[in-house]
Formats: structure tokens, sequence, C-alpha cells
């Protein structure tokens, strides 16, 4: 059987973002020779996730689409998975396979604390209990894909010897990253080491650069370093390589956490599972803030 796999990217204004995507298939692509590859984004591109699953559908007879996404929120759950399911009724012939996201996993557990390891380095090695952690990652009104960050800082503190692991967001939800420096201040935290949960550059990324100077400024009894994105690093190819391989095992294409749930049901029949150009999450994100059977940690922050 002849197979596409279709790479989804999330889509930034910032062009460079949306290259990178494109040079992390070129890598795939020479990791996997014998892979047909696509890529597709939700926002932010010529080429969206219709325009890909269509492509990709009439060469092929199953198309395995894989979210290169970290945290499942309603892009995920719901707008990508409509388009899947619009693309089925155009293409009958085709098999649609929707491969999980990325997610928090050991995998990325360990791009994370490698990047710890390099930031701690660029400190001069300081005790690492006098040193603040935090997690920064984009936000979104799903609380589980915020817990998702959650269960990574968790992570890190039970493998780091640090007493201190935040997590903040850049945006959607709280708290943020100047509040999070704010408290590590206050419990007289020496350094600070900001942890993006971020898989490519984008807009998001040089606003994070900037805080930081920030807090530089404002806090100057305290040192900061930054870690950047880590899409490129030799896991998250690897990941992508496992999600594509658990695709392959299904006899049946793959349910998502939320694909078939009453709540994206609802919002399809009202034509809620739309494309949108916003910074903000989808409005229906928020109707679709619910419980599933899916368990996941959490951390105060």
């Amino acid at each position: 059987m002849n197979e596409t796999i279709l790479l989804i990217g999330h889509g930034s204004r910032h062009t460079a973002g949306n290259t990178e995507i494109l040079q992390f298939s070129e890598q795939l692509r020479a990791r996997r020779p014998d892979w047909d590859i696509e890529v597709c984004f939700i926002e932010f591109s010529d080429v969206l996730v219709p325009d890909g699953l269509h492509r990709a559908a009439r060469k092929s007879q199953r198309v395995i689409a894989v979210p290169l996404i970290l945290n499942a929120a309603g892009h995920v759950k719901m707008e990508v998975p409509a388009h899947i399911a619009h693309a089925r009724r155009h293409f009958p012939h085709t098999d649609f396979v929707y491969a999980r996201h990325l997610a928090a996993s050991e995998s990325i557990l360990k791009v994370l604390r490698r990047r710890l390891q390099q930031a701690m380095l660029s400190l001069d090695m300081p005790d690492p209990r006098n040193t603040g952690l935090i997690l920064l990652g984009r936000g979104s009104s799903d609380r589980a894909a915020n817990g998702e960050v959650a269960k990574m800082a968790r992570w890190l503190f039970e493998e780091t010897e640090h007493d201190w692991v935040d997590i903040a967001f850049t945006g959607i939800t709280h708290p943020r990253l100047e509040a999070a420096i704010q408290r590590q201040a206050r419990l007289g935290m020496m350094q600070s080491v900001v942890l993006p949960y971020y898989l490519f550059t984008g807009t998001l990324m040089e606003r994070i650069a900037r805080q930081i100077e920030h807090a530089r400024a404002q806090y100057p009894q305290m040192r900061f370093a930054h870690t950047g994105y880590f899409g490129f690093e030799e896991e998250i190819l690897a990941l992508v390589e496992q999600r594509v391989a658990e695709a392959r095992r299904e006899l049946k294409p793959v349910m998502m956490e939320c694909d078939g749930c009453k709540f994206r049901l609802v919002a399809e029949e009202h034509g809620h599972g739309h494309h949108h150009h916003s910074d903000a999450a989808p409005a229906d994100a928020e109707a679709h803030d619910h419980d599933h059977t899916h368990p996941h940690e959490h951390i105060h922050a």
C-alpha cells in the first residue's frame, strides 16, 4: 500500500518558524528515504491542513497525519480531526490515520535535562538547590494541555536536585514568566534557568528573550540563563518515527483523546471546527474543557 506521511506544523507569523519545520522534514527524509513525506500547517501558511490532506490523498492509499505539536489543545483535538473527517468524505478510498501528537514523554524529558545541563554550565555550575527552574509553555485554555507542561515540570523536579521548579506560560493562561521570576526572587533563588517548552522558533521565542533581558535589569542580584527550542534534537526526530510506527500498528484510525467525544461532535455539527488566524485559543476550546479518562499529573505553581 502506498502511503504518505503528512507532517502538520502549527504555523507561525514568523517566516523562520515555518522554514524550520520544512528543514525538519528534510532531516526526516534523510533518515527515512523510503517515506513519502509532505508538510502542511494549521495556520499562517500557504499550505494549510485541508490542502495537505487533499494533496496526500490524491496520490496515496493511506495518509498518516502526524501533528508536530507538543500539547494537544483545540487545534489537535478539534480542528485537525474535523479536517480529516471532511477529507474522508471526499476520498472514501483513502485510509486516513491520525497519529498522536508528540506529548509529554521520556524523550522530551531527556532533551530538557540536556538543555538544563547546558544552561547550568553557562552559569558555572551553581548549587541547584538555590537555582530555580521555570518550564515555560505556550499556554492554552485547555487545562489538559497545560497539565502536560505541569507533568514535565514535575518530572524535572523528580529527576534533578533543584529545590524549586515553576511552570509559566507566554499567553492565554497564568502564571506568566514575570510572576514566576518574582516568586523565585522572593524565595531567595540566586539563579534562575528558563526552559522554553517549544519545538521551533517564532515570535514568542523572540518575546521570551526580551522578557529575560527585562528580568536581568529588574533583578540584578540574580543570574539568568535560558535555553532554546528543541525541534531538531535527535529525540524529536525519533519521537516522530515512533508516532508513525504506532499509527501503522493500528488496524483502524488512531483515536485521539477527544476524537469522537460529544463536545467535539457538537462543535463540528455547528461548524466550529474551522481554521482561524489568532494567537488566542479557539472559542470552542473553552467549551471543550472537560475531563477524560486520561490521568494527568500536576505541579502547583
